[in-house]
């Protein structure tokens, strides 16, 4: 999910590579993160709450404080941190991750498995109802799904939900079945042992067929779901304010009736209103020294969970520059990865060497083990050979404020470092994110920054969306050998066969260099006293589960 969380505090790890500070943070600490058994069965459970629907909430009214923008509060139109926080929220999924678990259970249905390695078969809970009163039914999980491929938003997730689709793209005839008002048949064209994660997330999230146009998106104001929450106001950029629904029959029970979303334009705002206790969570995006300030505070708590976030830079292979494989060796090359982590970040966060972040099953170390000791020598003879002339003309791209208030450090650190080679002559631009999403498809930028956040916990999530034809930020790299090396991991159910896989398609990535990754980071809020249930929710997936937060009275 494209999408910062900073904070302190590093794990050893082994490593022959004692120049490098250690990266063993994130997803590593007791996280297995493996692939789950094949059949889903006894989807019931409980993620915080008291059983599954009915039940008042007691806790007291809560605000959560934010500077994340929200795109869109339709499934079809948003793939980003900020958008998805409230949609996982106010919608459900057929499946959920709970709360510090990696293995999918029911939210919408009461059981799924598979019945071969392409079938995927789930039956309904008995008596959902969205927010609105209109009946749930599988024929509401097979218009959601299908309106998703067919709108193919270029801000959407409908890319994670490829293999309801041929091999143009296009939804297959027979992808999903409907054989009762609570069975849905998922007909899969390629063995994926990924799919029931991809049900997790808000791709597949669940809207209203007599409520949403097949077609086009709604407007914010439109919104309704079956989740644990419905969103009774919104106005952008400020707030939104969510109750807790009547209607809904799930396992995630709200503990606080109605909770207030307060969106802040800059940082240093955020944290004033934590301090003042104008808000009881302060949740992405905090500066590094605004978190440290704030741990020595008596009247907030700085609160830590494993995190899985990453940030990397994209190359546009669209571009004059960026379709240069040897300008895009040569910067990764120079990149100092250190040098970004203790001057854009203070320390708060690690270097990455790979896509996939340590701890997870296949991790290499790609890019170190690729570039192990280069220089600008080095670069310089990468550029030589390939008769490159320099200095080369770079236009480097990030956004200001939706990845906190040091993407424009990193970036000015980047472009230094490049320049400083006397390889490069760099010139940075930004724009705020929703104009940038479109600025970076359309080739304003040859190297740009994103983030990202794991939509499901499997390595897969950080190769799959980045590689097959140009990802989901349509950078033009595309990689038949790529392509079937996800394929093939996809539809291994042998863990040693996907590994395998995973760290061939990190090597290719650290050799033809679509992007370089840089950093990785940690899962952190800041709350006020009286808080609960913050801490179990700061886990690897980034689903900030409003449900399980509560505050005394």
């Amino acid at each position: 999910m494209t999408d910062v969380v900073l904070g302190a505090g590093k794990t050893n790890r082994k490593t022959d590579r004692p120049q490098r500070r250690a990266a063993g943070r994130g997803a590593a600490t007791g996280l297995a993160v493996g692939l789950v058994a094949a059949t889903l069965a006894a989807c019931g459970g409980d993620d915080g709450g008291g059983g599954a629907g009915g039940g008042e909430a007691a806790g007291e009214p809560w605000i959560l404080g934010t500077t994340d923008k929200v795109t869109s509060l339709d499934p079809a139109g948003a793939y980003d941190l900020g958008s998805w926080t409230l949609m996982y929220n106010t919608y459900q999924t057929l499946l959920t991750i709970p709360a510090g678990e990696n293995e999918p259970a029911g939210d919408a249905a009461e059981s799924c498995e598979y019945t071969d390695p392409q079938t995927y078969q789930c039956t309904l809970r008995e008596g959902l109802t969205f927010a609105n009163g209109n009946e749930l039914t599988s024929s509401d999980v097979k218009f959601s799904l299908e309106r998703n491929i067919n709108i193919a938003d270029p801000n959407g997730a409908s890319g994670l939900l490829a293999s309801l689709t041929d091999e143009n793209g296009e939804l297959a005839s027979n992808a999903i079945e409907t054989p009762s008002d609570t069975e849905i048949i998922f007909n899969l064209s390629k063995p994926d042992t990924t799919f029931q994660f991809v049900l997790t997330t808000n791709a597949a999230a669940i809207v209203d067929e007599d409520s949403y146009p097949a077609d086009s998106l709604i407007e914010p104001a439109q919104a309704v779901g079956s989740g644990p929450f419905m969103i009774e106001q919104y106005e952008d950029g400020q707030q939104a304010v969510l109750t807790a629904s009547p209607e809904y029959e799930g396992i995630k029970e709200p503990q606080s009736e109605q909770v207030f979303v307060q969106y802040f334009q800059q940082p240093a705002q955020l944290k004033q209103a934590v301090e003042n206790g104008d808000v009881d969570v302060a949740w992405r995006s905090l500066s590094p020294t605004d978190i440290n300030d704030l741990r020595g505070t008596d009247s907030v708590e700085v609160v830590e969970g494993e995190g899985s976030e990453i940030r990397y830079w994209v190359w546009q292979l669209g571009t004059e520059t960026g379709e240069q494989a040897a300008v895009r060796r040569a910067a990764a090359a120079i990149i100092d990865r250190e040098a970004i982590a203790e001057n854009a970040y203070a320390g708060t966060v690690d270097p990455l060497y790979s896509l996939v972040p340590p701890g997870f099953p296949g991790h290499i170390e790609a890019f170190a083990d690729e570039y192990e000791g280069a220089s600008a020598e080095e670069a310089r003879q990468i550029l030589d050979e390939a008769g490159v002339d320099v200095p080369v003309q770079l236009t480097l791209g990030y956004t200001p404020s939706h990845y906190g208030p040091n993407a424009v450090d990193e970036a000015t650190e980047l472009g230094r470092q490049l320049e400083d080679s006397g390889l490069f002559e760099v010139e940075t631009k930004s724009a705020e994110w929703t104009q940038y999403q479109d600025l970076y498809k359309e080739g304003a930028y040859d190297l740009f920054q994103l983030g990202w956040f794991p939509d499901f916990l499997d390595a897969d999530n950080y190769l799959a969306p980045f590689l097959v034809d140009g990802g989901f930020y349509a950078n033009n790299y595309s990689n038949p050998a790529v392509n079937e090396l996800v394929a093939t991991e996809q539809a291994a159910s042998d863990p040693v066969e996907r590994e395998e896989a995973f760290q061939e398609l990190q090597r290719i990535v650290a050799e033809e260099v679509p992007l370089i990754p840089s950093w990785v980071g940690q899962n952190l809020a800041v709350t006020a006293p009286g808080m609960s249930g913050v801490e179990e929710t700061l886990d690897p997936s980034f689903i900030f589960r409003f449900w399980t937060v509560a505050k005394e009275g």
